[in-house]
């Protein structure tokens, strides 16, 4: 075994999307920065997560949205061609290969080091590559982690028989299931949920709570919930599992109400946990195993003299691609300007706090209907003590509803913060819903009045004119 010793500026452990930005923005503070990966420069998004999950769901959706359109319905009547879905889910991931990332990585000029990198101390990081080296790396500014989440499996009996899929396998299986059950209400569980049913398989959803989506508003559950229906899947809530087992091939699922199912395969979409088990992090005093807690720059806060930082879903912050690399610009930025000596603005909406992790985090769920989300719940307001006032409108009274299709069923609800005449959340539901995120998330982000976003005037007929249609409903 060899053993080299490097010295960087900057060291980023985990070279998803998010390690990859905090390391270019670094590099284009002028500091000297290395990434570390065990795996795929890419990460979880590139080639298990966003990118194949909206390749499976793209054309899921664009046939619902067609069978709703006159003159289409019957050209689209037919099943999807899987092999093609899933040639173009092959495409998109890249066919599971990194050399367009490492490409780029070189083009940003920022070096590589492939292998598994452990704390080993205070900016000090140890790389096991895959020939068995040991490349030791000192920072001279800062650390940061964006080692992300993997699936968190339930203390199932009989789990380790089943080889149950996580999101990774639901996102790059080969073939389709003739039978899969989901366990789970949350976005992975919708999400693949309605892929693999419109793919050929009968899905049987299995959710612990009373209802899906339930970060969100609750008329989203209802609504996804009534399109996976009719799409065939049987959803059972308030249901648990209490054992599994794998026999003849089939997943044997055993239910707390002493029912049983049986399946060709299991998807376990029961939440995330942090990948910092194996990152080192005793050696700098904190646990192996949690989330690590970061202030609005990306500090871990339980760590002296900040050199280190965390960045991403490791944070526990906001658990998507999208908000993961705008934490990433602002590590990277924040990490630049201390190594620098420069000014840190880390007033409200400053350069260098990421305000919007707590106040307009974007999301869309992929799923018919489609849901987009921004900002604050109804409960969210309530529990922070904000005065609000809730204004829904039926999304199918909007004239762009009716020509995106027929029978549009949808919902949209603005919270307003009432002390300050401004738009604190907004949450949309419906066929084509996923394109209006951006223009909530500017209103909520820039704190719009609303006296003067009753000046942004939609364009008719589109499905933007929602926006008209709350302000006119909040005006009464």
């Amino acid at each position: 075994m060899n053993e080299t010793t490097r010295t960087y500026d900057v060291i980023v452990i985990g070279a998803g999307p998010v390690g990859e930005n905090v390391a270019e923005r670094a590099r284009a503070a002028g500091l000297s920065t290395v990434i570390v990966e065990r795996e795929l420069l890419g990460g979880e998004c590139s080639f298990w997560a966003c990118d194949p999950s909206k390749a499976l769901l793209r054309p899921v959706v664009a046939r619902a949205d067609a069978r709703r359109v006159p003159g289409l319905g019957q050209a689209v009547a037919g099943p999807l061609d899987v092999e093609a879905v899933l040639a173009h889910r092959d495409k998109m991931s890249s066919y599971w290969k990194d050399e367009d990332q490492v490409d780029w990585l070189d083009s940003v000029d920022v070096d590589l080091i492939r292998g598994h990198g452990r704390l080993t101390g205070p900016k000090q990081v140890a790389v096991q590559t895959p020939g068995g080296d040991t490349v030791a790396l000192t920072a001279r500014h800062a650390v940061a982690v964006s080692t992300g989440t993997g699936a968190a499996l339930p203390p199932i009996p009989g789990l380790d028989t089943v080889r149950p899929w996580t999101s990774r396998e639901a996102t790059s299986a080969g073939k389709v299931p003739g039978r899969l059950a989901v366990v789970g209400g949350g976005v992975v569980a919708v999400e693949m949920a309605t892929a693999w049913q419109a793919l050929g398989s009968q899905v049987t959803m299995l959710v612990l709570e009373d209802g899906l989506l339930q970060r969100m508003e609750p008329f989203v559950g209802e609504l996804v919930a009534d399109g996976l229906r009719e799409a065939g899947v049987d959803i059972r809530f308030e249901t648990s599992v209490t054992s599994l087992a794998r026999e003849g091939g089939e997943v044997r699922i055993t239910l707390a109400d002493g029912g049983h199912l049986a399946a060709d395969e299991i998807l376990l979409a029961t939440g995330r946990a942090p990948r910092t088990w194996d990152l080192g992090l005793e050696t700098i005093g904190l646990t192996p195993g949690d989330w690590l807690k970061v202030d609005d720059t990306f500090r871990v806060t339980d760590v002296a003299d900040g050199w280190f930082y965390a960045v991403g879903d490791v944070n526990h912050r906001a658990l998507m691609t999208h908000q993961g690399k705008y934490q990433a610009r602002i590590a990277g930025a924040v990490i630049g300007a201390r190594a620098n000596g420069e000014p840190v603005d880390d007033t409200r909406w400053g350069t260098h706090v990421a305000t919007a992790d707590h106040a307009a985090v974007p999301q869309v769920v992929f799923t018919t209907p489609e849901v987009a989300s921004v900002g604050l719940t109804t409960r969210d307001a309530e529990q922070s003590g904000r005065r609000i006032k809730v204004v829904d409108y039926d999304l199918a009274h909007v004239a762009g509803a009716h020509q995106y299709g027929e029978d549009y069923r949808g919902h949209a609800r603005m919270l307003i913060d009432t002390d300050r005449d401004t738009v604190v959340g907004v949450t949309f539901a419906g066929p084509g819903v996923g394109e209006l995120v951006h223009s909530a998330t500017i209103a909520v982000a820039g704190e719009v009045p609303i006296d003067r976003l009753w000046h942004a005037v939609p364009a008719f007929p589109t499905l933007g004119e929602i926006w008209l249609r709350l302000l006119e409903t909040h005006r009464g």
